[in-house]
C-alpha cells in the first residue's frame, strides 16, 4: 500500500474514531437537552442537535474517505489545485454576497414599505436570501466541478436547498437560516 493511501486510511479512520466520540460520549456529557426539545407545544432545536449533525458530517466524511477507491497523483501541489481553490474561494464569497443581499433586496424593489431587518423573520423574507443564495452555490459547485452548467445542476440546487428549509426553518419557530441572525 502507498504511503498516501495509508495516510488516508488511518485519517478516515481517525475521523470516524472522532465522530464516534463526538455523538455518543461529547454530546450527551456536555448538552442539557437533546436533538429536537418540544415545551408547551412549541418545537425547537436542542444544544445536542448541531454537534450531532456535525459527528454525522465528519463521519460521513470519514467513511466516504475509507472507501475511496481513486489513487493520489503524487501528492504535489499543482497550478491547477491552486486555481481550483481560488475559483471555489470566489463562487462561495459571491454566493454568500447574494445570500446576504437577495433579502434586503427584494424588500427595497417590493416596496414591502419597511425595512429588511424587521421583516427577516417574517415569510417569504426569512428564506429569500438563503434559498437563491443556497440554490446557486449548490448548483455553481456542481457544474465546476462537472465543468458545466446545467438545468440539472440548478435544479438540484433549487430542490437542495428547498429541502434544508423545509428540514430547518418550516419545523422550529425560533430558527433564523443565514443571513438572518447577523443582519
Amino acid at each position: 500500500m502507498s504511503p498516501e493511501k495509508a495516510t488516508n486510511r488511518a485519517l478516515a479512520f481517525g475521523a470516524i474514531v472522532v465522530a464516534l466520540f463526538i455523538a455518543l460520549v461529547w454530546v450527551p456529557m456536555d448538552t442539557d437537552t437533546g436533538l429536537i426539545e418540544k415545551v408547551r407545544r412549541q418545537v425547537s432545536i436542542g444544544d445536542a442537535f448541531a454537534p450531532t449533525l456535525a459527528a454525522v458530517f465528519i463521519g460521513v466524511g470519514g467513511m466516504l474517505l475509507a472507501i475511496q477507491r481513486l489513487s493520489v497523483m503524487d501528492g504535489r501541489l499543482r497550478i491547477a489545485n491552486l486555481r481550483f481553490l481560488a475559483t471555489l474561494l470566489v463562487l462561495l464569497l459571491v454566493c454568500f454576497a447574494i445570500m446576504r443581499w437577495t433579502g434586503p433586496a427584494a424588500v427595497a424593489l417590493t416596496g414591502a414599505g419597511e425595512n429588511y431587518a424587521s421583516l427577516r423573520t417574517t415569510a417569504p423574507w426569512n428564506i429569500v436570501g438563503y434559498f437563491f443564495g443556497g440554490s446557486v452555490m449548490i448548483a455553481a459547485l456542481i457544474a465546476m466541478i462537472e465543468g458545466h452548467a446545467s438545468f440539472r445542476a440548478f435544479l438540484i440546487g433549487v430542490v437542495a436547498t428547498t429541502l434544508l428549509i423545509l428540514l430547518y426553518d418550516v419545523p422550529f419557530d425560533d430558527l433564523l437560516l443565514p443571513p438572518n441572525g447577523d443582519v
